[in-house]
């Protein structure tokens, strides 16, 4: 098979960018999916069916998994997987927020092993490989160095700090938000922020690439109750994520109300 998996994931990450920002600078159809499930654009649709034909045209034999595609329970029997978000954070690019970002995985076994997190409205490349480390526009990334969770930041959403989910109340950090998920995750690769989680259910697509540029980065990142994250699994999804230094994650967790 020609060229690297991560090489193919950025060649067609960047292919992905040059589609949306087409739709994200001019007038683009949006729907509302079933369920209260969100939008879904046009972008969305034409950047999955391009992303499916060229990461399955090269790689016939791995197992196809997106948030914008009919699951097919073919992909659990296959030991590399692409896990795929078209546009992550549609709610932002259909508001012209420009933090949407392109979310690409190759699992193997469960485990991601290639990754990218690319933010074409703001050039943003994220990347990383299994026991290679992550990079970010190139070039090597490293966690933050924070240990304790007091006063630390934190990416999540407002209701995530409800005092009721927390041992002894709300915790005093400085809260931050992005809509994209998986750039939530590698902004903590980035070393930006010192941690971030989500204590709802997430979606697969959203979190893989993420998680593998945080953890290559020297990050800890598990579910909401402190398991190792597995993917292309049955029921597509995380019991919420927690991502952060070590220190800070343990604080977490041993904070959080299960």
């Amino acid at each position: 098979m020609p060229g690297s998996d991560l090489s193919l994931l950025i060649e067609a990450a960047e292919a992905a960018g040059d589609i949306a920002r087409r739709h994200f600078t001019s007038d683009h159809r949006v729907w509302e999916k079933d369920g209260g499930q969100g939008p879904v654009t046009e972008a969305d649709l034409e950047v999955d069916a391009m992303l499916h034909a060229r990461l399955t045209g090269a790689r016939p034999d791995y197992g196809w998994l997106s948030e914008e595609s009919e699951d097919n329970a073919s992909r659990l029997a296959c030991a590399r997987v692409f896990v795929v978000d078209p546009i992550d954070g549609t709610r932002a690019f259909t508001e012209g927020s420009r933090t949407w970002a392109h979310s690409l995985a190759i699992v193997e076994n469960g485990r991601p092993v290639a990754a990218v997190v690319y933010l074409p409205m703001l050039g943003k490349l994220y990347t990383a490989e299994d026991g290679k480390g992550a990079r970010f526009n190139g070039e090597i990334v490293a966690a933050s160095p924070r240990q304790g969770f007091q006063g630390a930041d934190i990416l999540a959403a407002h209701p995530t700090f409800n005092a009721r989910y927390w041992k002894g109340g709300a915790p005093d950090v400085k809260r931050h938000f992005r809509s994209s998920l998986a750039y939530r995750l590698a902004l903590v690769g980035e070393g930006r922020f010192d941690g971030m989680l989500t204590l709802r259910d997430s979606w697969e697509w959203d979190i893989a690439a993420g998680a593998l540029i945080a953890a290559e980065s020297g990050a800890r990142v598990t579910d909401r109750l402190g398991n190792a994250l597995r993917f292309n699994t049955l029921s597509r999804k995380a019991t919420g994520i927690v991502c952060a230094t070590p220190g800070v994650h343990a604080e977490i967790l041993g904070r959080l109300e299960q």
